[in-house]
């Protein structure tokens, strides 16, 4: 029946289906317009726009199967591979929702997610089925586990069956782009991890930002690094997704720049998204020994870049784009995007707020700050996530005033650029003067003979508290004291933002998305030598 202005709710149920704007549909656009075109790229294998469309269903049709229904859970406990891609959306088709789980958490802190997100369904491979095993027998929880790999254990369903199956019993369901996607879980470096609920129009409003962005085209080929368990991974993917490119994916593991720059002059990579410790090795390798690239555009995000790292980058890959993006977890995660035509004159600016997401710089009133003061930037905008799951209070925190509290101070200049100066919880107050972390490790990024640098503070008896520096050593070099980077600082900071102690480390702690994890740092080094005197 045909809809018209006198009745229109006189639709047949595929026009809702079929107009939705999300992830499932769009694959299904290129599976029926480019069919044997390539999607996913791993390890050398291919899998078709209709491989993926085929392989997708057929899952969601063996979760249906055994239970799985609308608004259930499916939680992801896997590395970086193709059939990642497949299980979160074969579970979105059901309507279920799927959780990306960080690999590297402990079996506790995995169960804590189980218990939190109320799933009955892991996803997992042979190289993690003992964890999943582990936590499955201590929620008591899980009532199916999936295992991708040649073999599964007693108990386990193996992921291949389930894709073979026939998937001809499989009801179109249709998904309205409020419905939640992903829960991804936050770090949880400051108390339990919270899951923020990213909905189909959040995914979307991410491929538009990263479309226009990252002037991303049909004949791009993506290569995707980051873990799928952090936004930045399935991220990265919406943009390709849309336009109907290539998505590479990479293997996790100990991070290799020569074996990365192999791969990227191997596959033809046009755009690539790498953290700034990551595009540190890279460029020093490219300059070591230069490959053949393609890359179109470059861009970094997710930890604070030294101006050091920056222009190394630009030096290195003169030709690209040199995008930075900013943002978060709870926003999808872009915010805020530095257009490669702005990035050698606003060096270590986070640029502006993306399209249709409106930014604000607040104090703790909620009152506007002028240019060049800092506040805590807040969001509104169709990427913003629908809340944190089942954590209410959580939530109110978070939309305090009707707006997203991001936790990061920033200042802003006459022409509108943002400039991060801090996460609001790493801000060191050391006798009523306000000393922001990362403008120390920016100076401290900046001496020859540092590699890495984090700041954290230090209890005193008499300032409160005081900056002390954790730092990494450049290659080479074999010792580094505070006396011998006092001319340097002079240079470059106020004396009240001088580090009162220094400590070298081998590696500075860092998350899955590439942050250093500063609470780590100051269980180790936070308390020691308290009360110095100086």
């Amino acid at each position: 029946m045909t809809a018209t202005l006198d009745n229109p709710n006189d639709l047949t149920t595929e026009p809702l289906r079929s107009r939705r704007n999300h992830w499932n549909n769009q694959i299904r656009r290129h599976a029926f317009s480019n069919p044997d075109g390539p999607a996913l790229k791993f390890l050398g294998a291919v899998t078709t726009w209709k491989q993926l469309d085929d392989r997708s269903r057929a899952f969601g049709a063996a979760l249906s199967r055994r239970g799985v229904q609308f608004g259930d859970r499916v939680l992801l406990l896997m590395l970086n591979r193709s059939e990642y891609v497949e299980a979160v959306i074969g579970a979105n088709l059901i309507g279920a929702i799927a959780v990306p789980v960080n690999i590297r958490m402990s079996p506790a802190e995995v169960a804590f997610l189980v218990t939190d997100s109320g799933a009955k369904v892991i996803v997992t491979e042979t190289l993690l089925a003992p964890l999943a095993d582990a936590v499955a027998a201590s929620t008591g929880a899980i009532d199916h586990t999936v295992v991708v790999g040649d073999t599964a254990g007693e108990g386990h369903l193996q992921y291949e069956a389930l894709v073979a199956e026939d998937a001809s019993d499989l009801t179109d369901v249709d998904i309205p782009e409020e419905t939640v996607s992903l829960i991804m879980y936050t770090s949880g470096t400051t108390g339990k991890p919270k899951g923020a609920m990213l909905t189909h129009q959040n995914l979307q409003a991410q491929a538009v930002t990263c479309m226009q962005a990252l002037n991303t085209r049909t004949d791009d080929v993506g290569s995707c690094v980051a873990p799928m368990f952090h936004i930045a991974g399935l991220g990265a993917m919406t943009p390709l997704f849309y336009m109907g490119a290539l998505s590479v994916i990479h293997p996790l593991g100990a991070f290799d720049p020569d074996d990365m720059l192999d791969t990227l002059e191997r596959e033809g990579t046009t755009s690539i998204f790498l953290v700034p410790a990551q595009w540190q090795a890279v460029c020093a390798a490219q300059q070591a020994n230069p490959r053949k690239l393609d890359l179109r555009v470059i861009s970094w995000g997710a930890a604070p870049a030294s101006d050091t790292v920056l222009r190394a980058m630009s030096e290195t890959f003169p030709e690209a784009l040199n995008v930075a993006v900013f943002g978060q977890t709870e926003m999808s995660p872009i915010t805020c995007v530095l257009e490669g035509k702005d990035a050698l004159r606003k060096l270590g600016s986070i640029g502006k707020a993306v399209p249709a997401v409106t930014a604000r710089v607040v104090d703790p009133q909620m009152n506007d700050v002028a240019p060049g003061e800092v506040g805590e930037i807040v969001y509104r905008g169709p990427n913003m996530m629908k809340g944190y799951w089942q954590n209410p209070q959580g939530t109110a925190d978070a939309f305090a005033g009707g707006w997203f509290h991001s936790g990061d101070l920033v200042r802003q200049d006459e022409e509108g650029f943002l400039y991060v100066v801090d996460r609001a919880k790493d801000m060191i107050i050391s006798g009523g003067e306000n000393i922001y972390c990362a403008e120390v490790e920016n100076v401290l990024f900046g001496h020859e003979k540092i590699a890495e640098a984090a700041v954290i503070g230090r209890a005193h008896e008499k300032w409160g508290e005081v900056p002390v520096a954790v730092v990494v050593l450049a290659a080479g070099v074999d010792d580094l004291t505070l006396e011998e980077l006092e001319p340097y600082l002079n240079e470059n900071l106020a004396r009240f933002k001088h580090p009162k102690d220094l400590v070298i480390i081998d590696e500075l702690p860092r998350n899955a998305g590439g942050k250093v994890v500063k609470p780590s740092l100051r269980n180790s080094y936070g308390s020691k030598d308290a009360g110095l005197a100086n």
